[in-house]
């Protein structure tokens, strides 16, 4: 006798709740291996495969692609054959590709209330009798003062800060479960309710393509959702403030074609900027911390994981270079390469975009001078560097002309005032101008 297991997406770690459903590698009556992959999904941090514990017959499937599920909701289900019944599985443990291994921890159940009928799974036929379904029973209404179906602490965010009451709301999630778009549409009715009473008598709403508009939507979520909370709550609560300098860069970029020329692995510019940042925030380390507002203190660090921009093609991530302070040129070329590479490929795992305590961000290679970027949040500090153009300057008296780059700080001023921001800069500034300094302070 067949026995149809029910597969849900699993904890994806790193405090992850939800992701986005990018493509199904399986069909609905396809067979599948133990461990093999069955969806691919976008998350806050990166694109995963996710493997299926379970080897059988797909029955069925739950969600689009493009459709947000939270952690626990249905993925598909399989139906597994064999003479006896089979025991309820612990899995083979190989949950998601490049987020280590481990057998699925227990969840603890929540209270739920009652759930309409799941409208948007692609699902086959139901099973017929002789076929044990994981069913779910659908629980009495909850009462007003029960637990309330909501998962994402991101949902109970937006809800608390706005000032809504989450018991009032119908949850368009599996079972019921509240989601971060039935907040923001709770949200919208509530605003339209707050304007003034249009003028008697029935309106015609705008007829938006009568009018030429072919206005487009695009949904904030995966790695763009979260790319948007991140800056916002950065510019929300910390006070920043950006100083910048002119740098002649000409001495550095003769010191890489020499490095270069050697004959040795080639050194990108990049880790020569992290080199040189790395011994800045060593000399002022107060801008390798980070604010603990609920303590009220600042945190210095004692090691240095470097972050950097990187844009792709589904949005800005930041991977992290551990342990920069330790690494040489090198190195730092090489896991520069290494990170970037597996960005764009949608591969990096939650782990290497997590934990960085101060970001470069070279957004000279979009051909702009200058920037003000906004702080990666909970870090102090982020170092932009410009492109590097050839500018009239006076070099040793005389007017040449020189490779000039702008170099700009944001920091956050809670962790430092003016006067450290300026040194550290002016510090990068003179590295940049003339590496020795660097060889000689460090």
């Amino acid at each position: 006798m067949a026995q149809v297991l029910e597969f849900k997406l699993p904890d994806l770690g790193e405090g992850l709740t939800e992701a986005v459903i990018v493509s199904w590698l399986v069909q609905v009556g396809e067979v599948v291996a133990i461990d093999q992959p069955v969806v691919e999904v976008e998350t806050a941090k990166a694109m995963v495969e996710v493997p299926c514990p379970y080897g059988g017959v797909v029955t069925a499937r739950f969600g689009e692609e493009g459709a947000e599920l939270p952690v626990g909701a249905p993925l598909l289900t399989v139906a597994v054959g064999g003479a006896d019944p089979v025991p309820e599985p612990e899995g083979s443990g190989n949950v998601l590709v490049g987020y280590g291994t481990g057998a699925p921890p227990a969840r603890r159940r929540r209270a739920r209330p009652a759930a309409p009928d799941r409208a948007n799974g692609t699902a086959a036929p139901a099973a017929t009798a002789g076929t044990a379904v994981h069913a779910r029973v659908p629980a009495p209404p909850a009462a007003v003062d029960g637990p309330v179906p909501v998962i994402s602490p991101l949902v109970r965010r937006l809800a608390r800060d706005n000032g809504l009451d989450l018991r009032g709301l119908s949850g368009s999630g599996p079972d019921g479960l509240i989601l971060r778009a039935d907040v923001e549409d709770a949200l919208r009715v509530g605003a339209t309710r707050t304007v003034a009473q249009p003028p008697a008598g029935p309106q015609a709403a705008p007829d938006d393509t009568a009018n030429g508009r072919t206005d487009t939507r695009t949904p904030l979520k995966g790695i763009r959702g979260a790319v948007a909370d991140k800056l916002s709550r950065s510019r929300r609560e910390i006070p920043d403030a950006t100083c910048w300098v002119d740098a002649d860069a000409t001495e550095l970029m003769r010191a890489r074609t020499a490095m270069n020329a050697a004959g040795a692995s080639k050194i990108s510019l990049l880790a020569l900027l992290a080199r040189i940042s790395t011994a800045a925030l060593a000399r002022y380390p107060e801008l390798n911390s980070y604010v603990d507002v609920e303590a009220r203190e600042i945190v210095r660090l004692d090691r240095i994981h470097l972050g950097f921009a990187a844009q792709t093609d589904r949005g800005l991530v930041v991977p992290v270079v551990r342990d920069a302070h330790a690494r040489d040129a090198e190195s730092l070329t090489a896991e520069f390469a290494r990170l970037t590479e597996a960005a764009h490929a949608g591969k990096l795992t939650p782990g290497e975009l997590t934990g960085s305590t101060f970001t470069l961000n070279n957004y000279g290679v979009f051909g702009v001078d200058g920037s003000t970027p906004i702080i990666n949040h909970p870090e102090a500090a982020m170092l932009g560097v410009g492109r590097i153009v050839p500018k009239p300057w006076v070099h040793e008296g005389e007017l040449a002309v020189r490779q000039v780059v702008q170099l700009s700080l944001t920091f956050d001023h809670r962790v430092c005032d003016g006067g450290t921001a300026g040194g550290f800069l002016r510090y990068v500034a003179d590295c940049v101008e003339n590496p020795a300094v660097l060889l000689r302070t460090v």
